[in-house]
């Protein structure tokens, strides 16, 4: 018997319904590595900070409420989940929107060491799995001429820090310390490789 649940499970990955609780591009993009089926659906979640909320907390309950909010809507499916939160000296970094917030958030982080929380929760009905991945960012001591030419460059208003590790914001770096390397882009495929190999997902999938 054990042996036919482990043939059914090794052939369902097409039979899975894997949703992503997401708007991010780079999610997207991320996930598609694994190269299992999945749909997007953008979650429907007030990312207000709560009163006295650590940058972990709300980088958690913030990927929680992100599954939940479409689990909610298709119980049968397997949903992700995931946010991100820079902290740096407890004070939570978000995405800047435009060039003069960008600026000040690099001027703010020049020389300074900032702590990304990237928020990861698998759900499945009544069931959820949720962790997070620290990712510790050096930033570099450069002059305000160099921070403004690489924003006009690539213009990172989406991207909490308004540095992208995975463009040119790599140049802006000292060093990056995680676990887990995808983490910093936006979501940790390390981690969730192992949660959806433990719910019956094939990684890589079979031909």
């Amino acid at each position: 018997m054990k042996a036919s649940a482990k043939v059914q499970v090794v052939m369902s990955n097409s039979a899975k319904k894997l949703i992503l609780a997401s708007t991010s591009a780079y999610r997207r993009e991320l996930l598609e590595r694994l190269r299992i089926p999945f749909d997007v659906i953008s979650p429907q979640v007030d990312e207000t900070p709560l009163p006295g909320e650590s940058t972990l907390d709300l980088a958690l309950r913030l990927a929680k409420a992100k599954a939940a909010a479409v689990a909610q809507q298709h119980p049968e499916a397997w949903v992700i989940g995931s946010d991100q939160v820079a902290d740096l000296c407890g004070a939570a970094i978000g995405k800047p929107g435009n060039f003069e917030r960008a600026m000040a958030q690099l001027q703010l982080m020049r020389g300074a060491t900032v702590t990304f929380h990237t928020a990861l929760c698998l759900m499945h009905g009544e069931t959820e799995t949720a962790l997070s991945i620290p990712t510790e960012v050096t930033f570099r001591k450069l002059s305000d001429d160099v921070l403004e030419a690489y924003l006009h460059a690539e213009e990172p208003y989406d991207c909490a820090g308004s540095a992208k590790s995975e463009g040119l914001g790599i140049s802006l770096l000292e060093a990056i310390k995680s676990d887990d390397p995808t983490a910093l882009i936006g979501l940790p495929l390390i981690a969730l490789s192992g949660l959806l190999r433990d719910a019956g997902f094939v990684i890589p999938a079979k031909k």
